[in-house]
């Protein structure tokens, strides 16, 4: 043990760790200093955060390991019933600055229980029960798709996914989101979330029209309707006819209608709205936001390394579980 670590009590380090996961190293010492009476340097702040983060990691990676371990669902060992629990999960991606790397994706990942709750329609005023998502957890990588995946899916057996009554996997149109729900949660529903689908119509329109104009909007609240209704083919084909006269932005347009086109099938919005799932992904991009208030402050760059011990702390936080987190790797020095 290292001679700073000596004189700190549990309680200290672990509210070091903690705030370490919500504000950058110079403000979590701060707060210490001013609230608890505390002094200490960011550096140790940082210190505290990397030992324990490291600890934390370890563990996450034991448990992704065994429940990655079963060869396939039938030999999983179930917990707790979920009963008549119904599961969502969703993906995304966002950017963080790594030294020496540039820009990399840190891919994120949730998990809720759907719950249907009033809700006023934007689109008609009415008050609707929608379904949206509660209890959400957080899991986060920075790297490939396939260990995020592993990640994801320990994180699903903890709550239990494979006894849920029904399940839903949300995500935008990227490849490596579809190959893993594919991989880990291939019987469950998969829906394209509505708000990228929205922007990729708002675009087209766009390119159609011409940015703002009446026509644009006249477009682009035709073709959201037969979306919404399920008829994605109906709005990939129409994109494709402006293609053929528009010389100029044929490319993206026929980009646009490949996207409509390749995803019709995780497009049924009003049916799958009508069973009571969350057509939304706002739970991950939620969490995408969270991550990124703490990894991509004013200047702030980070080594492969110290990025990636704070994110187990970070998720922790978000998922309302850093008690537990701290049970599972703290352990007192002898005496």
């Amino acid at each position: 043990m290292a001679i700073w670590e000596r004189h700190w009590s549990e309680h200290l380090a672990k509210q070091a760790v903690w705030l370490s996961g919500l504000l950058d190293f110079e403000q979590a010492a701060e707060v210490l200093e001013k609230v608890a009476q505390v002094p200490i340097g960011s550096k140790t702040v940082w210190r505290l955060a990397q030992r324990w983060g490291e600890r934390a990691g370890s563990v996450e990676a034991v448990q992704r390991a065994a429940a990655n371990a079963a060869p396939d669902r039938q030999q999983i060992v179930p917990g707790e019933a979920m009963g008549e629990a119904r599961l969502a999960v969703a993906l995304d991606g966002g950017m963080v600055n790594i030294r020496k790397e540039g820009w990399k994706e840190l891919k994120v990942g949730c998990i809720g229980q759907i719950e249907l709750q009033p809700t006023r329609d934007k689109a008609t005023g009415d008050v609707l029960d929608l379904a949206h998502t509660v209890e959400n957890t957080y899991v986060a990588h920075l790297g490939g798709p396939e260990v995020f995946g592993q990640h994801l899916w320990a994180e699903a057996q903890a709550w239990h996914w494979t006894q849920a009554a029904e399940t839903v996997a949300l995500g935008d149109g990227a490849n490596w989101v579809w190959n893993l729900v594919g991989h880990h949660f291939y019987d469950s529903q998969q829906v394209v979330d509505w708000y990228h689908a929205k922007q990729h119509l708002c675009q087209a329109a766009n390119l159609i029209a011409g940015e703002g104009t009446p026509a644009a909007q006249h477009w682009l609240n035709e073709q959201a309707t037969l979306l919404f209704e399920g008829h994605a083919d109906q709005v990939a084909n129409s994109i494709t006819q402006h293609a053929h006269r528009k010389r100029k932005a044929a490319k993206e347009l026929r980009q646009h209608a490949g996207y409509f086109r390749d995803n019709q099938r995780r497009m049924q919005y009003l049916e799958m709205r009508e069973n009571g799932y969350p057509i939304g992904s706002g739970m991950v991009e939620s969490g995408c936001k969270q991550f990124r208030m703490r990894f991509t402050g004013p200047g702030m760059r980070w080594s492969r390394p110290g990025a990636e011990r704070l994110l187990p702390v970070r998720a922790a936080i978000l998922s309302r579980r850093f008690d537990a987190v701290w049970a599972a790797v703290y352990r007192p020095p002898p005496n």
